[in-house]
């Protein structure tokens, strides 16, 4: 049987070894600060011996305290971590996901339905953001983002590969207009200010890196820029992964196959106190699965078209 001192005595002693002082336990506390003491001089008639030194304008730990309190603190964590566990599994909690805006709009959000039927008690919320996870924020639980390496300082699972490449629509690539990179001289090229992958280096890796577009056109978000491409008014460079049904259903192409494709990962992000939540762990090995299958789909197609990805 575990001999366990009262628990709320070395709650406010944890506290009150904190910050050295039971004035401002008891505001964390939201008790008084006679509260605080009684419960530490309860603590300390159950150990029988002192666990801080009081003076006048001063309150230290003794040997005993000080040797105590990172124990404590550690034990509290544990139980906080436990309690929240449980507490995910007892009842509804939602899921906050940072994604970037096309991926969510022409990826994440025609799959979400598959994750909703795995955890109908998880309440999503959805955020965009092209920036660099922070989990010091408390925004969000999970940030997917697409990098080379993962991110730093949380944990990370790779879930998809993407294969960034020109595409257009198929007017632009009628009777031969698009056979070489040389032919972009005669034809626009669309950019984004999020682009991980700029024409200059395209043309580079295509074996042309002297050769000049006949105009540019400019957007913030890859979004629009995609649109445009849409609509006739270029040539893009986006991930292969959210334009594949276009290409199939023939509203779009890639005139140059696979030359100069370049190759980045996408990640799902998540804090070490995150990871305890089974909704977190859940939603990562989902997108895991979901990468896998577009993945798949990706190589197959490509093999059809006597691509090297």
């Amino acid at each position: 049987m575990r001999r366990l001192p009262p628990l709320n005595a070395v709650r406010a002693f944890e506290v009150a070894a904190k910050y050295e002082s039971f004035t401002r336990a008891a505001e964390e506390l939201n008790v008084t600060h006679g509260a605080v003491s009684r419960q530490v001089a309860l603590l300390e008639e159950w150990f029988g011996r002192p666990l801080f030194r009081r003076a006048s304008s001063k309150l230290t730990l003794t040997d005993a305290g000080r040797s105590y309190l990172p124990e404590v603190t550690a034990a509290l964590d544990r139980l906080a971590l436990a309690s929240m566990y449980v507490l995910e599994q007892a009842a509804p909690r939602s899921l906050r996901v940072s994604a970037p805006p096309t991926f969510t709009m022409r990826w994440l959000i025609a799959r979400m339905s598959g994750f909703q039927r795995r955890r109908p008690d998880a309440e999503i919320r959805m955020m965009t953001s092209l920036e660099r996870p922070n989990f010091q924020s408390n925004l969000y639980d999970v940030a997917i983002r697409g990098a080379h390496e993962p991110p730093g300082d949380c944990g990370s699972v790779r879930f998809m590969c993407e294969y960034i490449l020109p595409i257009c629509h198929p007017d632009l690539a009628e009777d031969g207009q698009l056979r070489a990179p040389q032919d972009i001289a005669r034809h626009t090229v669309i950019s984004y200010a999020t682009e991980p992958y700029a024409w200059s280096e395209w043309l580079q890796t295509a074996g042309a890196p002297d050769v000049q577009p006949k105009q540019s056109l400019k957007f913030e978000q890859m979004y629009f820029a995609l649109q445009a491409a849409c609509e006739g008014l270029g040539l893009v460079l986006v991930p292969l992964f959210l334009v594949l049904d276009d290409i199939i259903a023939g509203k779009l192409c890639a005139p140059f196959g696979a030359l100069g494709v370049k190759r980045r990962n996408y990640y799902a992000s998540y804090s070490e106190s995150s990871e305890a939540y089974p909704a977190v762990t859940q939603f990562c090995e989902w997108l895991q699965s979901e990468g896998a299958a577009t993945e798949r789909s990706i190589d197959e197609w490509a093999r059809s078209q006597g691509w090297e990805l």
